[in-house]
């Protein structure tokens, strides 16, 4: 029983950081359908922003923060400059933002070093809890409460919400929405940062749990997030949700009991899910 708790909290903080990826993957994929291949240097530069800000001010939150405003910015510069040029052109999307990818990856290889940065946890999440035989991580606990609320509030925000009912309109119908007056290529903008600023949050959080960030971590962290979405199915929020969670406690008992099986493991799964659901396991979420 010890050990079985154990591996779920692990697997929840795991598959709560790899929610971040794939929700701000699914939303940009699902609602504007752009194949975005930067999500994984945005994880990168949220991961580094918040070790440079956490280093200079003693601050987690304020590295927090930090890592989401730059990577916000970041998401904004490429919708604006780049990736709204090719809406609706799936090729050219993977190549703009492959080319986006291998940039700003060595941008901060340039910036920071290509060696790993060690980061510690705060003092206040560095401790654990010890109840009956189980130790449990402080900081774990923390990731879990992170990523359900920001399950919840997206959930709320896309359809309980003006912005949702309209950001799901200009999906449909750009061109109606448009002569409503509604500037919907700026929410358009606005949802490609948002989604870019989950991944930075990814990154962020990231770094103190694995006590470091490198420059390999954000094309990892991406392969993840990509088999969540097909797993869950293309564009589905709550797949994405279903899908992080399921990976998280596959990856923490295979890491537990077969260590050398973990990427094969994430690789046999979707492959499995792609041959008896190819629309994913909650693909009729998404209209077509």
């Amino acid at each position: 029983m010890d050990i079985f708790i154990t591996l779920l909290i692990n697997g929840l903080a795991e598959g709560a950081l790899i929610f971040l990826m794939a929700s701000g993957l699914s939303i940009i994929l699902g609602l504007m359908g752009v194949v975005n291949f930067t999500h994984g240097t945005l994880f990168l530069w949220g991961g580094y922003s918040f070790v440079w800000i956490y280093t200079l001010t003693n601050s987690f939150v304020l590295g927090i923060l930090a890592s989401i405003l730059i990577v916000f910015a970041l998401g904004v510069f490429f919708e604006k400059f780049f990736v709204s040029r090719v809406y609706g052109n799936v090729p050219a999307q993977i190549l703009i933002t492959l080319g986006l990818q291998v940039i700003f990856t060595d941008l901060v290889r340039l910036f920071w070093g290509a060696s790993p940065i060690n980061v510690a946890r705060p003092s206040y999440l560095a401790g654990t809890w010890s109840i009956g035989g189980v130790t449990i991580v402080q900081y774990r606990v923390f990731l879990i409460v992170v990523g359900a609320l920001i399950a919840i509030g997206i959930h709320i925000l896309l359809n309980k919400t003006k912005i949702g009912m309209v950001i799901r309109a200009g999906v449909q119908r750009p061109d109606m929405v448009q002569a409503l007056g509604i500037n919907i290529k700026l929410y358009f903008t606005l949802v490609f940062a948002a989604g870019a600023a989950l991944a930075g949050l990814g990154g962020a959080l990231y770094a103190p749990l694995v006590g470091s960030i490198s420059s390999t971590a954000g094309m990892h962290n991406q392969v993840l997030a990509f088999i969540v979405v097909v797993i869950g199915g293309m564009g589905s929020f709550i797949g994405s949700a279903a899908g992080s969670v399921f990976l998280g406690l596959m990856g923490a008992a295979v890491a537990w009991y077969a260590p050398s099986l973990a990427v094969v493991a994430n690789v046999t799964l979707m492959a499995a899910v792609l041959a008896f659901k190819p629309s994913g396991l909650f693909g009729l979420a998404v209209k077509k």
